[in-house]
């Protein structure tokens, strides 16, 4: 059972819903981190889901504030994701987010 770190990055360059990360088949996704930064000197604000492998939707955050020219860690404990459930985040307005997720992925 191998485990992996890797790294899920998204330029939120428009308001549509953005798959973060999707854990692969036969694999668990520990999301250890996840950091949004606003880049544009505009405070703004994130949407972050999970959707499970029925595809429900589940909110994590619902318009989280970022402010201008910040990063906020949105987790303050690990975040499991198992096979086919997927992150997704939204933001607010096109153009001022960066997301990075941090995960382990557990095969």
């Amino acid at each position: 059972m191998p485990n992996v770190y890797v790294n899920a990055k998204k330029d939120l360059t428009d308001t549509s819903v953005t798959t973060l990360y999707t854990a692969p088949a036969l694999t668990t996704g520990i999301v250890k981190s996840i950091l949004v930064s606003e880049d544009s000197g505009n405070a703004d604000t994130i949407t972050l889901t999970i959707t499970d492998a029925s595809s429900n939707v589940f909110s994590l955050f619902k318009t989280k504030a970022v402010s201008a020219n910040a990063t906020v860690e949105l987790l303050t404990a690990p975040l499991v994701v198992q096979t086919g459930e997927a992150l997704k985040v939204t933001a607010a307005t096109a153009n001022r987010l960066h997301v990075t997720a941090s995960v382990l992925e557990i095969s």
